[in-house]
């Protein structure tokens, strides 16, 4: 099913819950809320959430007021992976899928997940490692990679074609290898890792023959554990330098205007 369709969809179920919602009861209409703000009235709190949401998801993680009036914007983890849902004011409820405005085509939706979700720059270590760019740029911005990854070798190119644009900005690069999807991942990322060689990782992603590793590293271990500790499950990801998580390949000019706060670009979850 396209983005097209799958949109229709999510807005004519939108629209029909508004239709047969009672009025009495509703979160959209009202004396409170057509004369003053809604939350002068409305209000949910993360133990409510959870109680409404028993069962459906594993916890409730964040509260707030939804973009769209009437809503609640609930930040939930479910089977490992943070998601957005909503629920309506009467608390009676809940909304899962992207919203969409209509004016811009923004997906508030992954913006909102993504200004609530923030990884504290100052865990992640910087020692031994590939570094992409001058170690001493202002913006610094890690990104978890796989040398087995086609998307990741997609990526790589873009990366460096943004810090020769941006010399400010410089990329620490974290092997964090699949390998459920890329058995011999796990082994070419000590290689690499212990050489500390962006060479050799490019050499991986056009194919070419990686020997085994010259040392003992438990550095490919901490990356993986870095990961699953902040919910990275995906390579390529961005850590970019404000903190926001951005998984996915993008183009260079993307990632420039999503480092350097340039434009709207929207930040979505693969």
């Amino acid at each position: 099913m396209n983005n097209k369709i799958s949109f229709l969809l999510i807005f004519f179920n939108f629209m029909l819950f508004i239709w047969i919602t009672p009025q009495p009861g509703s979160a959209f209409v009202g004396e409170g809320c057509a004369e003053g703000e809604c939350r002068d009235c409305h209000d949910i709190n993360k133990e409510d959430a959870s109680k409404l949401l028993n069962g459906l998801v594993d916890s409730v993680d964040h509260v707030d007021f939804a973009e769209v009036p009437g809503l609640y914007a609930v930040e939930v983890t479910s089977k490992g992976k943070k998601h957005l849902v909503y629920i309506d004011f009467s608390k009676n409820f809940v909304i899962a899928g992207n919203v969409i405005r209509i004016a811009d085509k923004s997906n508030i939706t992954q913006k909102k997940l993504q200004e609530n979700r923030r990884v504290d720059l100052s865990t992640i270590s910087v020692d031994r490692g590939l570094v992409l760019g001058n170690p001493g740029a202002k913006k610094k911005a890690f990104v978890f990679t796989d040398p087995l990854c086609p998307y990741c070798r997609k990526f790589h190119p873009e990366l460096k074609k943004v810090v020769e644009a941006d010399p400010d900005i410089v990329f620490f690069i974290k092997l964090f290898p699949l390998t459920k999807l890329h058995p011999d991942s796990y082994r070419i990322s000590k290689t690499i890792l212990c050489e500390e060689s962006i060479e050799l990782l490019e050499d991986s992603f056009i194919g070419k023959p990686i020997p085994d590793p010259a040392c003992d590293t438990d550095g490919i271990d901490r990356s993986i554990e870095l990961a699953r500790e902040i919910g990275i499950t995906s390579t390529p990801t961005m850590i970019l330098p404000d903190g926001r998580v951005a998984p996915g390949y993008r183009k260079a000019e993307d990632i420039l205007k999503l480092i350097n706060g340039d434009g709207d670009t929207a930040i979505s979850n693969q």
